[in-house]
């Protein structure tokens, strides 16, 4: 009897002392519940209902991103959508688009059902440049058998040498870029290039 109430006494106690560290107290605060990392729906094309599947990382996905440039991008509720290629984490780039030698970014930004194409000079990071936006439904394409769109907007960085490659067949070549370029593409349909040069942005001349 007298082991059956040391053995009671000693649990209440621990009881009693393990509360604190269960997180007990009112005062405890709820985690939030993550954004959706995908999304599923269904869109009109040639007046016939057809699904789709967006696949999208948070930013964390990207730990190589300065803190001021993710702190901007978590603050407009940036998501990064993937493309259907996709293998790795993509669609943040991380190249010399100022001018040779600095260390700039870009970012396509899912937010609000807008996909929008922003450059992070490394001069000004908390000032970005938006050089295309759309309509996140308006970047799918059929991709496979099944019918269900993906998405088919990505970026990566363009060196002097990938940019003189594609225009390789042009009859008259303009002079080899000094810098990067930023490439642009709409998944087996086209790419363009973008280049920051006096100040402004410019697209890079092509074969037509």
């Amino acid at each position: 009897m007298k082991q059956a109430t040391i053995m009671l006494l000693t649990t209440a106690l621990l009881v009693i002392g393990l509360a604190p560290a269960l997180g007990q107290s009112p005062q405890t605060e709820e985690l939030p519940i993550p954004p959706r990392l995908a999304e599923t729906g269904n869109i009109v094309v040639a007046g016939h209902s057809v699904p789709y599947l967006i696949r999208r990382l948070p930013v964390s996905s990207f730990p190589n991103l300065p803190d001021v440039i993710a702190g901007v991008l978590n603050g407009r509720g940036c998501m990064i959508p993937q493309t259907y290629q996709a293998h790795r984490p993509e669609n943040v780039v991380h190249a010399s688009l100022e001018r040779v030698g600095t260390a700039d970014w870009a970012v396509l930004c899912s937010a609000h059902g807008t996909v929008t194409l922003m450059v992070f000079f490394a001069s000004d990071p908390e000032e970005p440049m938006a050089l295309a936006s759309t309509p996140e439904t308006e970047s799918l394409a059929t991709h496979d058998r099944s019918g269900v769109l993906g998405f088919n907007w990505g970026i990566d960085p363009a060196s002097p040498k990938r940019v003189r490659e594609a225009q390789a067949a042009m009859e008259h070549h303009p002079p080899m870029l000094d810098h990067d370029a930023l490439a642009d593409t709409v998944l087996e349909k086209s790419t363009v290039y973008h280049f920051y040069t006096k100040n402004e942005w410019t697209l890079v001349d092509l074969p037509q």
